[in-house]
């Protein structure tokens, strides 16, 4: 299928912010838009690797809207070394991100009555995690890949409250995790464990960050699997 990328810039609280959306050329057949996912990013930015995943998951018949959150310190950004990743992530809320999460939908057109499917990685998992726990009637499932943050020691960590959520999600997790080991998600995981609607799996010799082809850190068989348990998960929700 072939699919079409635009950039367009849409206003925040915080300043202008970039969106890219990316969708299949045309209509579908028997409706007027395709379904919506929005993507929360990783650490490292909206870069080309973000754009080949849009372009893949547009490819399965879908609108892909991902906006920029690291538009607070400049235009489509990518971070340097590790401190100054690590920097940015510390001065996001989860406010900011799902503030930009919903200019992002608005800026594609994307109508606030019109449900939609979400997925993260690193960071973004737990964007995902706050869309589905804030708008459960929006946001029909959530993907969430290599995640980060989802256990904290802040009265609002998302372990907290994690049982109570009602939609679908995924989440795989690399064994070898040595950004946000098994570990540190374990109180999370045992929220979610007795419900029947999140799927949790592990891969053995997976590093964080392993969806990306090309760097050290992909692992075909943790990122295949969860393309296949994403799409599976986006069909059945829409």
């Amino acid at each position: 299928m072939d699919v079409q990328e635009q950039t367009i810039d849409t206003k925040t609280d915080d300043g202008e912010m970039a969106v890219v959306i990316t969708q299949p050329v045309g209509a579908p057949d028997g409706a007027a838009d395709w379904p919506t996912v929005l993507l929360f990013i990783d650490a490292p930015g909206l870069r080309q690797a973000t754009r080949d995943f849009m372009g893949r998951m547009a490819g399965e018949g879908y609108r892909v809207v991902t906006p920029d959150l690291h538009h607070r310190h400049g235009r489509l950004l990518v971070p340097g070394g590790r401190e100054e990743v690590m920097g940015w992530i510390a001065s996001m809320t989860d406010d900011q991100i799902q503030h930009d999460g919903k200019c992002a939908l608005e800026a594609a057109g994307v109508h606030d009555d019109v449900p939609y499917v979400a997925i993260g990685f690193c960071l973004g998992t737990r964007a995902v995690f706050r869309a589905i726990e804030q708008n459960p009637d929006r946001v029909l499932a959530g993907s969430c890949w290599h995640p980060s943050f989802m256990a904290d020691d802040k009265p609002d960590s998302p372990h907290l409250t994690a049982n109570q959520i009602t939609r679908p999600m995924y989440l795989g997790i690399g064994e070898a995790d040595e950004v946000q080991s098994i570990a540190m998600h374990q109180p999370f995981l045992d929220a979610v464990a007795p419900l029947d609607n999140v799927e949790v799996m592990t891969f053995a010799g997976a590093d964080h960050g392993f969806t990306w082809p090309g760097t050290p850190t992909y692992h075909e068989t943790a990122a295949e699997t969860s393309w296949a348990k994403t799409l599976a998960m986006f069909a059945a929700a829409f």
